[in-house]
């Protein structure tokens, strides 16, 4: 069996056209038939059904889909890590992050990496938790650092970072700021700023109130930056939901403080996730060991 046959069987799987894949891989059509017939021959299975649009995959084709997506994120992580043998510390390390990682953890630890590992061109990628664990499972990023459950899905493991929180925070003018203890009934009244609608966070902030009888918080400015929504809480009336943090690092900067409100404080796990099945090169296992000496930094400066 030669895995040319299953690249190219993996091109007409991706057009369903004999033709259209013959012409993305610079073949005649009578050549990629050809290697079609062939790969059957050495599966003992048809592949493929012709219909009048073009083909469509057998049960047995998308077997071998599935499993070629796979040898080819094998081969990938193969000829990295072959690079690292010769290389050592360089090459290229794809992160995914979300942004407000980017106002305190990743700037600190890329700076570590540059220093220990000059030759080493980072990679970072601002992706949210869902998009994050769906770009490790495709092999587009080595590393996704995300707010994570107790458990992930068994193709993914996690090295913990630390503890955050969930909190709402004010400006340090706002009303409210001067209060111990801060009800819902107290934020139901005010404007927010959030990520967005449809974002869990929010969704969660909805099920509070709702459950208590109480209408959602007005949404004034939706934005998915919090270097912007924490200048825009603490120069404004508007109320926030951030990582506790990030309101801790920004406070001294932005006269942003956090409001005490019991029922929405909630807790927050960091972690950094990586494929099972994947090659962690030398580069990525610093990267790791960078992130948590950071973080343990992040956590000593709690008050």
């Amino acid at each position: 069996m030669e895995l040319r046959d299953i690249e190219y069987f993996a091109v007409v799987a991706k057009h369903g056209n004999l033709g259209r894949a013959a012409e993305a891989l610079g073949l005649s059509q009578s050549a990629l038939s050809k290697c079609l017939r062939r790969l059957e021959l050495e599966m003992h299975a048809k592949l493929v059904r012709r219909t009048p649009k073009g083909v469509e995959l057998t049960a047995e084709g998308s077997t071998l889909v599935s499993r070629a997506h796979r040898l080819r994120l094998s081969l990938n992580d193969v000829a990295r890590e072959v690079s690292d043998v010769s290389k050592g510390l360089a090459g290229d390390l794809r992160v995914g992050a979300g942004a407000g990682f980017a106002l305190h953890l990743l700037p600190l630890a890329c700076h570590t990496l540059a220093r220990d590992a000059p030759n080493v061109t980072l990679k970072l990628r601002d992706l949210g938790q869902g998009d994050s664990f769906r770009s490790l499972r495709n092999g587009e990023i080595d590393l996704a650092v995300a707010a994570t459950s107790a458990f992930l899905e068994e193709d993914l493991s996690q090295e913990f970072l630390y503890d955050d929180e969930y909190i709402v925070c004010a400006s340090a003018n706002h009303r409210l700021a001067g209060k111990k203890t801060v009800t819902l009934a107290d934020v139901a009244r005010e404007r927010w700023t959030i990520s967005g609608p449809t974002f869990a966070t929010w969704r969660r902030i909805h099920q509070v109130f709702e459950e208590r009888g109480l209408t959602t918080p007005r949404v004034t400015v939706e934005t998915g930056n919090p270097a912007l929504r924490l200048p825009l809480v603490a120069s404004s009336d508007l109320l926030g939901y951030s990582w506790a943090s990030l309101v801790r690092r920004a406070a001294p900067h932005l006269s942003v403080v956090q409001l005490r409100v019991r029922e929405l404080t909630l807790p927050l796990r960091i972690s950094v996730a990586f494929r099972n099945d994947g090659y962690l090169s030398p580069v990525a296992r610093r990267f790791i060991e960078i992130l948590k000496t950071t973080a343990k930094e992040i956590v000593s400066e709690k008050p």
